[in-house]
């Protein structure tokens, strides 16, 4: 079943392939977040088609697609809608905001007030806004991407860490290698344009396939592995990593065990296997606990980032 029903996958990344170049590892993290339900960080410098490849995706499944430029003047009311007097009919009318989309793109998420993220990340969480007395739901599916930008700190409002696991996923985006970069020059430059992704595909059967990604088998050993895993984060004494005790100062919270599972199968049904295996764990793992882990100062002071503590982790603990 999963090898029939997991074929739209591979035309998917085809689609993907045609536009966005050497970034197969982002790719793949997207339809993570699309198939596990849950929402997705993206964090690289300018430039790394973090916006082009959300926007194909959505060309890709016939999909509604709005993109929230982040700004600090920015009101909750300008992304999640308002009410507005109509004076022909005297009564107020709702205008829903760009929140109502299957895709959302938050472009810098940092560079909104605390009110404006806030607002965002309630809606990803119940999946519904209110507007003035009445709530409605948002459509489904409902995805929400956030970039930020890691080099620039003026101006900008780093999300609470509290808030920050929201997102099921953190992808952090490296650099094009120098044949790809090639590519991507060609294609930019190219008389013909840039190619367009042809859409393949209709939301309905996004919700079909999350369905059966929870179907994915996960033995008990592969529960027990991705606990040991977590708790690893929040005692590392227990785990024979004492030496990790003064660099964490919390660690992943039970969102981490759901999202770590969820993208574990996700990721399986993207190889198109009906179970998975601990490599799957591993493929994920960072995506999904890098912005959980809490460095303390010594670890800041020592250049220790979350990736080091996760992979001292992953070396540690035993796999089945």
């Amino acid at each position: 079943m999963i090898q029939r029903e997991s074929a739209f996958i591979d035309l998917l990344l085809m689609e993907m392939d045609k536009v966005i170049v050497g970034q197969r590892y982002m790719v793949e993290r997207l339809l993570i977040g699309l198939l596990a339900n849950g929402h997705i960080l993206l964090e690289g410098v300018p430039g790394l088609a973090k916006t082009l490849a959300i926007n194909t995706l959505s060309r890709a499944i016939q999909a509604d697609f709005s993109r929230i430029q982040f700004t600090p003047d920015l009101l909750p009311a300008d992304v999640l809608g308002t009410m507005i007097y109509n004076q022909k009919k005297e009564e107020f009318i709702v205008r829903k905001g760009p929140i109502f989309s299957n895709f959302v793109l938050a472009d810098e998420i940092n560079r909104a007030p605390a009110k404006v993220q806030s607002a965002l990340l309630e809606a990803m969480q119940e999946r519904q806004v209110t507007i003035g007395d009445t709530t409605y739901k948002l459509p489904d599916p409902f995805l929400v991407l956030a970039t930020q930008n890691p080099i620039e700190q003026e101006g900008t409002y780093p999300l609470p860490e509290a808030q920050v696991d929201r997102f099921m996923l953190k992808v952090v985006i490296k650099y094009p290698n120098k044949e790809d970069e090639k590519k991507i020059m060609r294609a930019n430059i190219s008389p013909s344009g840039m190619n367009k992704p042809n859409a393949i595909i209709k939301p309905d059967e996004i919700i079909k396939a999350r369905k059966i990604v929870r179907e994915v088998y996960m033995d008990e050993k592969i529960e027990q592995y991705i606990i040991d895993i977590v708790f690893a984060t929040r005692f590392p004494d227990q785990f024979k990593l004492a030496k990790y005790k003064t660099l964490i100062t919390f660690g992943a919270s039970p969102r981490a065990s759901i999202s770590l599972a969820l993208a574990a199968k996700a990721y399986a049904f993207i190889k198109r296997r009906g179970y998975v295996i601990p490599e799957d764990v591993r493929a994920v793992c960072h995506d999904v606990l890098r912005h959980r882990v809490g460095l303390s100062y010594e670890a800041e002071a020592e250049n220790i980032t979350s990736e080091d503590i996760i992979t001292g982790i992953l070396n540690v603990v035993e796999v089945p």
